[in-house]
């Protein structure tokens, strides 16, 4: 395929990641979804072919929602999670866990942590069964791994004091593997802790069979693609077009926040400039969740992205403030209740920094970012008016009207600390919510939104936008029709992008 040297919206678009990887038991095909195809290509590397995914049936466990299901290693039981109904609230899942014999004998476990996901098998003293879940007691806070011993019902978290976050958990063999993210990077580890393998950026959908694993992995000037080992190899090219693309330099962060602890963020310079070329404007992008991170993969998106502004002459810093993903419980729960408070200073005190050594420009910030990313921008420009602009993406207004509103509802309540049915208020979501405080904002907020989002619901922009518009506060407001939180349609991403670029552009030119 013939290379470009010009990153163009078109060309952000135009490839997708491999996803739902699954290696055969012999571990020698592995099998993925590219966009809506199916495909397999040989575990040691060759030619991908076209496949049909594999379809199997869910068992029956009564009226409650089948979510996953794994058999045993050795052809044993099948081991069955399931929620009380179908839905993405993580406070009315009530997940259990079930044995279903070959007989169809069901056999009650009872209930595990919220959000139990990535069900897998242990043969250890006995068989055990191993999973994720939210750390009690709370919904806010980080992915714990769990050991159930079925001997006993004893039920252990292996991860508990670690200072990373278990992403993702394979059947490998008798024992599963674990996908953890360890700071701006992601880790593969045995259950007893024993490091496989290092990936410097970003690695998700693991998947094990025979005595191989496979992962999608991202580093920080290549895209995403598919690796298997041991040893590990780049076993796909989905994106071999983008090799001639000139990208910003990618630079790793390490600093104190206000009270000592330690943060990491990354650090995007425009293409071919060096710290020495500064001061430049500097775009703050905040990644979602909040338990999302920026990783030292390849920063480029359907979301402006730190590679599509940094190819436009700006500097772009990505922070991982506190309630992110790669640093431990702790680190991730300190955002209940306290959205925007800590985790606006860890990302204040990074610019800043980034100010004092001649990078950015004071006179020429910006920030943006979706979902928790743009609750963050339209909370920054509530908190000062030192931005020039703001793009506040599938962005929170009013955490009340979340939780009463949006698929995560319970989540939402832990986050902005309450609910409107507790009383005529002032409810302490009204402390956290930027809706509150938009009479202060000053600056410039470029506004977009999916109409049919179920998560942050369209209400939410609407609210900044008529608040915005009663205050006289310059801003734009663009609903892309039929798009839910993510945004799918072509048109729309490629109206996305250049939107953003020529938001920033505009309010950041020297």
């Amino acid at each position: 395929m013939t290379t470009v040297d010009e990153l163009t919206a078109e060309l952000v678009v135009a490839g997708g990641v491999p996803r739902e990887l699954g290696l055969s038991p012999d571990g020698r095909q592995v099998t993925y979804r590219l966009g809506e195809e199916w495909w397999q290509v040989p575990a040691r590397g060759g030619s991908p072919r076209r496949t049909e995914p594999a379809e199997d049936a869910l068992p029956d466990v009564g009226d409650r929602h089948v979510v996953e299901s794994v058999r045993r290693p050795d052809g044993g039981p099948l081991a069955v999670l399931t929620w009380a109904e179908d839905t993405l609230d993580p406070g009315l899942q009530r997940p259990e866990l079930h044995l279903v014999e070959q007989d169809g004998t069901v056999r009650d476990l009872g209930r595990v942590e919220a959000e139990a996901s990535s069900l897998t098998w242990w043969r250890k003293d006995g068989w055990h069964l191993v999973y994720l879940a939210r750390t009690p007691p709370g919904l806010v806070g980080g992915l714990a791994v769990f050991d159930r011993d079925l001997a006993t019902g004893e039920t252990r978290n292996l991860t508990a004091g670690t200072s990373s976050c278990p992403v993702e958990l394979a059947q490998a063999g008798d024992e599963p593997v674990v996908l953890v993210a360890e700071g701006l990077d992601t880790v593969v580890r045995r259950i007893d802790g024993e490091e496989v393998v290092r990936i410097p950026g970003l690695a998700e959908s693991l998947t094990a069979g025979g005595d191989r694993i496979a992962f999608v992995a991202s580093s920080r000037y290549e895209p995403a693609d598919i690796w298997c080992g041991p040893p590990f190899t780049r076993i796909t090219d989905t994106r071999p077009e983008l090799r001639g693309i000139r990208w910003g330099t990618q630079e790793r962060l390490s600093y104190r926040a206000a009270d000592g602890l330690e943060l990491d963020g990354l650090l995007v310079l425009p293409p071919g400039k060096t710290r020495a070329d500064g001061p430049f404007s500097l775009v703050t992008i905040v990644h979602g969740g909040p338990y999302g991170r920026h990783t030292d993969g390849l920063r480029l998106g359907w979301f402006p992205s730190g590679q599509w502004l940094a190819t436009a002459g700006h500097a772009v810093f990505l922070p991982n403030p506190r309630g992110g993903q790669g640093h431990g419980h702790e680190f991730a729960a300190t955002v209940a209740g306290r959205v925007g408070q800590e985790e606006w200073t860890d990302i204040l005190t990074g610019i800043d920094l980034l100010i004092a050594e001649g990078v950015a420009d004071p006179e020429r910030l910006g920030i943006g970012g979706w979902s928790h990313g743009g609750f963050m921008a339209a909370w920054a420009v509530t908190r000062t008016d030192r931005f020039k602009a703001a793009l506040v993406g599938a962005g929170i207004s009013d955490w009340g009207m979340l939780a009463a509103t949006g698929e995560y509802g319970s989540a939402e309540a832990a986050l902005g600390g309450s609910t409107g049915w507790e009383g005529p208020g002032p409810h302490p979501h009204d402390r956290v919510s930027p809706i509150s405080y938009a009479s202060r904002i000053r600056t410039p907020v470029l506004i977009v939104h999916g109409g049919a989002d179920t998560n942050v619901p369209p209400s939410q922009a609407e609210f900044l936008h008529r608040a915005l518009r009663h205050f006289d506060v310059p801003h734009e407001y663009v609903v892309y029709p039929g798009e839910n939180h993510a945004i799918r349609e072509r048109a729309h991403q490629l109206d996305l992008l250049r939107r953003t670029r020529e938001w920033f552009g505009r309010y950041l030119r020297p």
